[in-house]
């Protein structure tokens, strides 16, 4: 794995430090007018999610991570795991919903979908910002209430539930935001 220093951090970047893999959400040079200049951070957990606080020596040596992004078909769900195609080998790889997180909220026969990869190990997923899904059920609007705006529950094909408009109808194809899971628009 490529060694760096602490100032040559960016967005985004992926570090193996000694308690697990870290994403950088933030960082921010500082040089005090006593004293030596250190850099403040704030790390996203890639396996567990949260979020830490921690500041480094400028010019201290990290480990960045090597993240391998790879596109993938989805194929079909084994009991609760998800089995993908690789596009470029065609190798078929088995993923626990875990490993994916609620990008599994979105992801339906066919889909393409970037895995974010560390050695083996799926660490990501990287899913567009908007995804087209039906809707499986929902309840009827009532009649009259089509301009007061208020939103009714709808189960998706995937099986997610989500507020949409009311008068939106089952086996109606709507848009939803893959970052907040909410409702875009009919699609």
């Amino acid at each position: 794995m490529p060694t760096i220093t602490t100032n040559d951090l960016k967005n985004g970047m992926t570090l193996d430090l000694e308690d697990g893999l870290f994403q950088v959400v933030d960082f921010q040079h500082v040089k005090p007018g006593k004293g030596h200049a250190f850099v403040r951070t704030s790390l996203r957990n890639v396996r567990a999610g949260g979020t830490v606080e921690r500041t480094f020596r400028a010019g201290e040596k990290v480990e960045r991570a090597t993240i391998d992004k790879r596109d993938f078909s989805f194929l079909y769900r084994e009991g609760d795991d998800y089995v993908f195609m690789d596009a470029e080998s065609y190798d078929q790889i088995t993923v626990t919903p875990e490993a994916l997180g609620d990008a599994g909220n979105y992801i339906v026969d066919g889909s393409s979908v970037v895995l974010e990869l560390f050695g083996t190990e799926i660490v990501g997923t990287d899913l567009p910002a908007s995804v087209e899904l039906t809707i499986a059920h929902t309840e009827p609007g009532l009649q009259g209430d089509r301009s007061s705006g208020g939103t009714k529950p709808a189960t998706l094909e995937t099986g997610l539930v989500i507020q949409v408009p009311l008068f939106i109808e089952p086996n109606e194809r709507v848009k939803i935001d893959t970052r907040s899971g909410e409702y875009l628009s009919r699609a």
